[in-house]
């Protein structure tokens, strides 16, 4: 069974439809697929849609931007009630400080020489919930001015470079107890991939732990075999699910092919119990994984 629980299509940074997706990723031999899109639930009716017209089996989720220790921490969150209001109200606060930054991002290009309009913007981010940083760098890539969106973010986007602008960001401590209320299992993303071992120790990873998180990603693309390995081992002191994914975006994001990381069928269980547990807790009404 291959198994990958951290995608993205249109609906935030993706490159691809929910149905191109899904499709994509049965023709890849998946046989579980997590979407998990920036701070969003837009693309999982069309997604559970193709599911079930292709057979493949679908965890939704969603991936919230958060902030822990004054940087930037993604937290996956699995099979919660999109519907839970103080989860809803932190959504529309993250989507809105997206979309609310990118006039001040063009701001910072024009005084670089780089003209970019918002129009240019808003055709690269034609369907998504919100309008970000991965749009200004399609419209960079259209205007000929970069020629990828990863050459776009490291010239100009990501902290510390000229044209980026900070936005909100909610805790992660809060998010990882917001998850609970709402139904779901949350899993750390990525936790080394940003800014490495020293932005979340083995002590944060505890503490996140006595909260409710349910689970580390462990092996991606952005993680060196040896980080793995700290990971797996940090995982199983603190009974963590241990979980591998793509971190897909299409085209928008190079070397993270569908399946190039997977999680194991005996974690994947694992995480599917947590986040039943988390569901009777809450009594919330949450999603099924459809089959």
């Amino acid at each position: 069974m291959r198994i990958d629980l951290h995608t993205h299509t249109r609906a935030s940074d993706g490159t691809q439809t929910p149905e191109e997706l899904v499709r994509a990723a049965e023709l890849a031999g998946l046989d579980v697929l997590g979407l998990t899109d920036h701070d969003a639930t837009a693309g999982w009716t069309e997604a559970a849609r193709t599911a079930e017209e292709v057979g493949i089996t679908l965890v939704r989720g969603v991936e919230i931007s958060t902030k822990h220790l004054g940087r930037g921490a993604h937290l996956l969150a699995y099979l919660l009630d999109p519907t839970y209001p103080p989860l809803v109200e932190q959504l529309r606060k993250v989507l809105d400080g997206r979309s609310s930054r990118v006039p001040a991002m063009l701001d910072r290009l024009r005084n670089l020489g780089v003209e970019v309009d918002i129009s240019d913007v808003r055709r690269a981010a034609d369907g998504t919930a919100a309008t970000g940083r991965p749009h200004v760098a399609d419209a960079l890539v259209t205007l000929g001015v970069v020629p990828d969106r990863s050459t776009a973010f490291d010239r100009y986007l990501k902290p510390g470079r000229p044209a980026y602008v900070n936005r909100y960001a909610p805790p992660l401590v809060e998010m990882v107890r917001l998850v609970g209320e709402a139904g779901g299992a949350s899993v750390l993303a990525h936790p080394w991939g940003r800014h490495g071992p020293e932005s979340m120790t083995e002590e944060s990873i505890t503490e996140l732990a006595g909260l409710g998180l349910a689970g580390l990603e462990v092996d991606h693309q952005d993680h060196t075999p040896a980080e793995r390995e700290r990971l797996r081992a940090i995982a199983g002191r603190l009974d963590l699910v241990v979980t591998g994914s793509s971190d897909h975006h299409g085209a928008g994001k190079l070397d993270h092919e569908l399946g190039c990381h997977t999680t194991a069928p005996a974690q994947y269980a694992r995480l599917l119990a947590r986040a039943a547990a988390a569901s009777a807790r809450s009594g919330r009404p949450t999603p099924q994984v459809i089959r």
